[in-house]
């Protein structure tokens, strides 16, 4: 198979899964690459129109063992004709539990034909300085085996004659999905001492919880508890204080220090 054209379509309000994604658009060299970001409601959801030389390689993240359910709502955008896909799972170093088949079956019944799969590991959304979780990640060693990942679907769909050939793709998880348990209405906050009312919080909030004012204010029942807002703070005016927050991130950092390394699917 000729794969001259890449969708790639990511969901990374932090930026951990997209660089994850470029990684593996290196590996697999070669052809038109276009980016379909989910992260940011509104703008341009469409993959392009399947030609039988498209791929797409969709990348979300996984919050407690699940594809969040507001990339879900944006995925449903997107729609194959038969169009092989890959499929990128990015989690903080706990488990990705049931995300990888609950976007194996998503992609499936949208079009789409998985024919490769990958979980990887980016720094927690929780991660600070206290609470260190996958720090730096992905790292130079994930980025590697990531371009490894990429060349090795190059391989693959090279030596096929048609998408049929490829066979049903296989990855763990568990029918039912493992449960949502959201957590209660809670965000970051900002110290308004320090707030420069920049607006780089309310341009990366995915779901647009943040407004800006006297100061940057979040609509907690909206929050998904991403954190870019925190991380892209110039001047660390937001911060993360509810206490339910604080003893997760504590957990975190205490129980999944042990580095866990990408696993793929061919």
């Amino acid at each position: 198979m000729r794969i001259a054209s890449i969708d790639a379509v990511c969901f990374s309000p932090t930026g951990t899964t997209k660089r994850v994604l470029e990684a593996i658009v290196a590996g697999l060299g070669g052809g038109t690459v276009t980016l379909v970001d989910l992260t940011v409601a509104g703008g341009d959801r469409k993959v392009s129109e399947s030609d039988g030389q498209s791929l797409a390689l969709f990348g979300l993240p996984v919050y407690a063992g699940r594809i969040p359910q507001a990339a879900l709502a944006r995925l449903e955008h997107c729609q194959g004709q038969a169009t092989p896909a890959v499929l990128v799972v990015v989690y903080g170093n706990r488990a990705y539990e049931d995300a990888l088949l609950e976007l194996s079956d998503v992609v499936g019944r949208q079009g789409f034909v998985p024919v490769a799969a990958g979980a990887f590991i980016g720094e927690h959304s929780f991660s600070k300085g206290e609470t260190p979780i996958a720090v730096g990640r992905p790292d130079a060693g994930d980025r590697a085996k990531a371009t490894a990942f990429g060349a090795a679907i190059r391989r693959k769909l090279d030596g096929l004659d048609c998408l049929a050939e490829a066979g049903t793709l296989s990855v763990p998880g568990n029918r039912p999905y493992r449960e949502r348990h959201p957590l209660p209405a809670m965000a970051p906050v900002s110290r308004g001492d320090v707030c420069v009312r920049c607006g780089l919080c309310a341009t990366v909030c995915p779901v647009g919880a943040i407004t800006v004012e006297r100061q940057a204010d979040t609509r907690e029942a909206l929050c998904l508890h991403c954190c870019a807002c925190v991380k892209i703070c110039p001047t660390g005016a937001r911060v993360v204080e509810n206490p339910q927050l604080l003893e997760i991130a504590r957990r975190l950092a205490t129980n999944c220090a042990a580095r866990k390394e990408p696993e793929t699917y061919l």
